[in-house]
Order: structure tokens, then C-alpha cells, then sequence
């Protein structure tokens, strides 16, 4: 292979604070990919779930000419701004399909709490078991009061901030990763995104649609995103094979 002086590539030398604590923390989302279909027969929804910032709605200045023999297709390198989107999605490791998206203008605590609470309205007495990063409104306290009133759960939840469950991000986290509840949620370790399988399906979105998409405003990106996780779902969806050996799963 030819040296390429031109070209960088970034990388994370990982130093974790407790070693023993992070490889227990990667196991454990991998053993729940193994497990998938199992959890699946026994009607256990195992799901990846994050978001997808700053989406830009960016209409080409000038149309884009397609590709002709001998000629690749040219876009036009001037834009239009017309704002962005997040985009909110669950990928079910089961299956391989992307459901319940939900697409908004923020991220806030109260949109993913809104945004577990569309996808478990799907199977509402189902027990769920939700793969996620350590981003502090996936440890919030809308999402707590959201889990112990959907598990029925009547014990006093504190306040934020000073006392009891409600107290603290970590406090937070172990009420919602408590296996005893029917809804709960497991944190990938610090550092390794490319451990929560939905980053590669955003990969997939990214190089299919949005990497060579024109959008005339922020509701056609709307609309273009949920037709492409239909067509994915019926066209593409199948389970990615985990197959995690010390190195990031490429897309």
C-alpha cells in the first residue's frame, strides 16, 4: 500500500479510570446482542437508541447534474441553510429495523422522555431493555418519573438535586439500569459509541440520504428521513452480526 501523507485519521487512545468497571460495562452490552433473539421469542424488546443532532435541511443552489458515461455526478457546492432537525431512533437488534423515530427541532430531556414513551406506547406492558450512551438526559429526571410511572413503581422518588433517587446523574442511572424494573436501560461505557449498534445505522442515513440530499425546506427533510427508515425497514433491515473482537464494528 502506497503512503498517503495527505490523508490523518483521528483515533481514541481510551484510558478508562476503572478498568475492571469498563470491560464489565462492554461485556454486558455485548452479551445482550448475543442474546437478542432470545430476549425477542420471549417477547423481551431489545432495542439501541440515540440521537442524531444538527441534520441539516441544505437546499443546492443549482440542481445537481447526474452521472453520464465518463462523467460522475456534480453537485453544486453552494447551499441554502433552512435550519436542522434531531432526530431521535431505536434500532431493534433483533430485527435490524429502526422504530418509533421521532424528529423534533431540540434534544432535551423532555424529548427523550417523550421519545420512550412513544416507542414503549408500542408494546405498553411489554418489558423493555433500552441499549444507551451516558449523555445526562438519558439519566434525567423526566425519564425517572416516566419509568417509575409506566412500572407502577409508588416508592418516593426525592428531589433533585438534594435527596433520594432524583439526588444525582449516578443515582438516577441506577434507578433506571434496575433489572427488576420491566422498562429499563443499560449505558454503554464512556468512550465507546461505536459499541451502540444504532450509530451504525446513522452511518447508513448519512451515506444513502443526507451526505447527497437536497432539501428544500425542514419539513421535506422531515418527511425524506421517515420515508427512508420505511423503505429501510422493507427493503434493507436485517440484524447486524456482532462479531465485536476488540475493534469498532464497521457499517
Amino acid at each position: 500500500m502506497e503512503l498517503q501523507p495527505h490523508r490523518v485519521d483521528y483515533w481514541l487512545n481510551a484510558k478508562p479510570q476503572d478498568p475492571e468497571k469498563f470491560v464489565a460495562e462492554v461485556a454486558q452490552v455485548c452479551d445482550l446482542y448475543q442474546e437478542a433473539l432470545a430476549l425477542e421469542a420471549r417477547g423481551v424488546h431489545l432495542v439501541s437508541t440515540d440521537e442524531k443532532t444538527g441534520i441539516q435541511a441544505l437546499e443546492r443552489a443549482a440542481q445537481t447534474i447526474p452521472m453520464r458515461p465518463g462523467q460522475a455526478e456534480r453537485q453544486e457546492s453552494e447551499y441554502i441553510r433552512h435550519g436542522t432537525q434531531a432526530l431521535i431512533a431505536n434500532l431493534r437488534v433483533a430485527t435490524g429495523e429502526v422504530i418509533a423515530p421521532t424528529i423534533g427541532a431540540t434534544r432535551t430531556e423532555e424529548d427523550f422522555a417523550h421519545h420512550i414513551a412513544q416507542t414503549v406506547a408500542s408494546d405498553p406492558l411489554g418489558e423493555w431493555i433500552f441499549i444507551v450512551d451516558q449523555l445526562n438526559t438519558h439519566q434525567s429526571e423526566a425519564l425517572v418519573k416516566l419509568i417509575a410511572e409506566r412500572c407502577g413503581i409508588k416508592s418516593e422518588l426525592g428531589e433533585k438535586g438534594k435527596s433520594g433517587i432524583l439526588a444525582s446523574m449516578p443515582s438516577r442511572a441506577e434507578f433506571l439500569k434496575d433489572k427488576s424494573h420491566r422498562i429499563r436501560f443499560v449505558y454503554t461505557a464512556k468512550h465507546t459509541s461505536w459499541l451502540n449498534q444504532i450509530e451504525i445505522w446513522f452511518s447508513t442515513l448519512v451515506r444513502k440520504l443526507l451526505r447527497r440530499g437536497s432539501f428544500n425546506w425542514l419539513a421535506e427533510l422531515k418527511t425524506r428521513i421517515l420515508s427512508f427508515i420505511d423503505y429501510f425497514n422493507k427493503t434493507m433491515a436485517s440484524p447486524y452480526k456482532w462479531t465485536y473482537t476488540g475493534r469498532p464494528l464497521a457499517a
